[in-house]
């Protein structure tokens, strides 16, 4: 598929539809390998996503695969790069921009998701596959080491010990086995999952933005914070939801029986630490 204005083939398809965005790597005949041009367009949607574009964002990959990793086709181009650190510099803002998104992630994965492609799934706030997914953290095959977030996110998941086992002998484990370890929220059959994530997605979209912006933010933050800091930017967070009007809506819902209608505005931009500290990234 082209883009109908460049021509050029379009490497990342975005779909938005009741609130539900869904971002689509789209380079099947590479298994959807991560090259410039597929980090570039992510970059982009997820930056507009972060203004309120969308309320709930589904990343998935064509053709049966979520995503082999970096597309290191071209070897040259990889070895030689001028200046590798600045093109790790500009990967990891589009990682930043998926982890910290305001608005409520889930990846949908099928067949492979490996190296860099499974830690943007683990970069969701849920993870959906089925039983033909397999995963790995094959970065030490390549002589490379873990990037993409995946040597902060695995020990906070499964534990120092299992994160050692998945990422220096780069072992490929199925969805049952990623499940068991709580690396997988949900494992559904071919024929169940464009479904329940469709439900789940429009669930998330339904929810009030700037509650659940708060939640994500300080459930990320609060595994490094120690108890008082955490009651501190719980009493903030609650505090700036009171001030919403999310709140007077959910209430007169409580009342009247129904369903809430909820229109908050998502918080521009990642969600801000109610406690005021940014280190936890």
């Amino acid at each position: 598929m082209s883009d109908p204005e460049t021509g050029a083939e379009r490497v990342l398809l975005v779909e938005y539809a009741h609130g539900v965005c869904t971002l689509t790597l789209n380079r099947p005949q590479r298994r959807n390998a991560l090259d410039r041009a597929l980090w570039a367009a992510l970059g982009r949607e997820l930056d507009r996503i972060a203004t309120g574009a969308a309320r709930a964002v589904v990343l998935t990959g064509a053709g049966g695969a979520f995503s082999a990793g970096a597309d290191l086709s071209g070897a040259a181009e990889v070895t030689e790069f001028t200046d590798p650190a600045a093109e790790m510099t500009s990967i990891n803002a589009v990682v930043r921009l998926l982890f910290e998104l305001p608005v409520p992630t889930v990846a949908k994965v099928r067949g492979p998701a490996y190296g860099a492609g499974w830690n943007l799934a683990l970069g969701c706030d849920f993870v959906v596959a089925t039983p033909d997914a397999r995963f790995c953290q094959v970065f030490t095959r390549r002589a490379l080491s873990p990037d993409c977030g995946g040597s902060w996110i695995l020990p906070r998941l499964i534990g120092l010990h299992q994160a050692k086992r998945l990422t220096m002998l780069a072992d490929a484990i199925d969805a049952a086995e990623a499940h068991a370890l709580g690396l997988l929220t949900w494992v559904r059959s071919e024929s169940e999952i464009d479904g329940f994530v469709a439900d789940l997605a429009h669930r998330l979209a339904a929810g009030s933005p700037t509650a659940l912006a708060q939640t994500k933010a300080l459930l990320i933050a609060g595994a490094e914070r120690t108890l008082d800091e955490a009651l501190a930017a719980e009493s903030r967070a609650q505090a700036s939801n009171l001030a919403g009007p999310d709140v007077l809506e959910a209430f007169a819902a409580f009342l009247a029986k129904r369903e809430p209608s909820f229109t908050g505005a998502p918080l521009p931009g990642p969600a801000p630490d109610p406690a005021g500290s940014s280190g936890h990234r």
